[in-house]
């Protein structure tokens, strides 16, 4: 037997997009639906790093999430790139009179969660998209299935997929034309340990043995990361060894070890779906792109597409304009493309690539000299990595 749900937004995926569309949808008195194929406590302890641009927490807090990011957070007002040995702060409160939070991705997504559950809202959990049909109707449909196999189908006016990179919403749309994308030849090793952090702010640095990027998750707990193959095995070091490689990758400062207690290696891609929007099928977050953590850009640039999503779909569904969802894949893409370019340029500055040659490790040093030694170049990537500002239809 098939359970048919109507509704009229059905939102694939729990992710940061999809939970916060759906409260957006709500406080405009739309109803809709969020599927996920995890359980929730899954979704609320994977944990994941998360630099929040003061647009998403006012974001957040416009839409009645009762988020603990100023509470819980550490609110960081500038960024160190170290080269040669040297640190070069970019003050991003001088600059641009903004800053960042540090604030993990599952603590925004608990935030959500207890936003939308207590008022009943519709979050079914253990339930897997398997396809959309009537792509092109007025009546898209999701076919899901649960852990023992019984199938339900939402029928919706508008389907939205936040189904994160492998999106079933978005083969259905696009099919073999998924998008336009770039690998690159390297990956993260990161790590979690217990230990006070090693600075006040994060460190990007640019050192001969490869990037190093020295961050924090709270005071007692430190994330970090170094350049690695893509690759490489998480368990072929020991502690010792890992501790030995980020120290030689951050030359000038004495970072400060402790055990280590998660490893794991993050893949680099850059990526764009060619179609945003199909009828009435939409992307958001992943589903839509992903970017290099380098820029700190993609929940944040979840949270923009999910502003101009919720009001074209409150200008249609209520006032039946159907201007605004017609705009929306070219606005999107406004925002999208500017920070995929920030998020290849940091990564391009900071890393080394392999083959690279005296010429180009030197070219490397004097971009990152042009960036730290000039205002306007230090004023652009603090207004690029604290966000510019959000936009929406309505």
């Amino acid at each position: 037997m098939t359970t048919t749900v109507r509704t009229r937004v059905a939102i694939v995926g729990a992710g940061p997009a999809g939970l916060l569309l759906a409260q957006l949808l709500r406080t405009a008195g739309i109803e809709s639906v969020v599927i996920d194929s995890r359980s929730r406590d899954e979704i609320e302890q994977t944990i994941r790093a998360g630099i929040l641009e003061e647009g998403t927490v006012q974001a957040l807090l416009a839409a009645g999430v009762d988020t603990h990011a100023h509470q819980v957070g550490m609110r960081h007002d500038g960024i160190e790139l170290r080269f040669d040995g040297v640190g070069h702060r970019i003050d991003f409160a001088e600059l641009v009179d903004r800053g960042v939070w540090l604030y993990p991705q599952h603590l925004v997504l608990q935030d959500l969660l207890s936003t939308l559950v207590p008022a009943g809202h519709d979050v079914r959990f253990g339930l897997t998209a398997q396809r959309v049909e009537d792509v092109d109707g007025e009546r898209p449909r999701v076919i899901a299935v649960d852990a023992e196999g019984a199938e339900t189908e939402i029928a919706a006016e508008i389907v939205v997929g936040a189904d994160g990179s492998h999106s079933i919403v978005r083969k259905a749309m696009s099919g073999s034309r998924a998008g336009l994308y770039r690998e690159y030849p390297f990956a993260w090793f990161g790590i979690l340990c217990e230990a006070p952090p090693s600075a006040p702010e994060l460190i990007y640095s640019n050192s001969p043995n490869g990037f190093a990027l020295i961050s924090q998750r709270s005071d007692t707990v430190q994330r970090m990361y170094f350049q690695c193959d893509p690759d490489v095995d998480p368990d072929v070091y020991t502690q010792e060894q890992l501790w030995e490689i980020l120290q030689t990758r951050v030359p000038g400062t004495t970072l400060k070890e402790g055990p280590i207690f998660q490893r794991d290696v993050l893949q680099f891609r850059s990526f764009v779906a060619r179609d945003l929007r199909r009828g009435r099928v939409a992307l958001v977050g992943d589903a839509a792109h992903t970017v290099p953590p380098t820029g700190a850009k993609g929940m944040n640039l979840a949270i923009a597409d999910v502003l101009l999503l919720g009001g074209a779909l409150r200008a249609f569904l209520l006032e039946n304009d159907a201007r605004p969802l017609d705009g929306y894949e070219q606005a999107a893409l406004h925002r999208i493309w500017k920070a995929q370019n920030f998020s290849w340029w940091m990564t391009s500055m900071l890393h080394q690539m392999p083959e690279a040659s005296d010429f180009d490790r030197m070219r490397q040093l004097g971009e990152l000299r042009s960036v730290t030694d000039s205002r306007a170049g230090r004023t652009y990537l603090a207004e690029a990595y604290t966000g510019w500002p959000m936009e929406s239809f309505g």
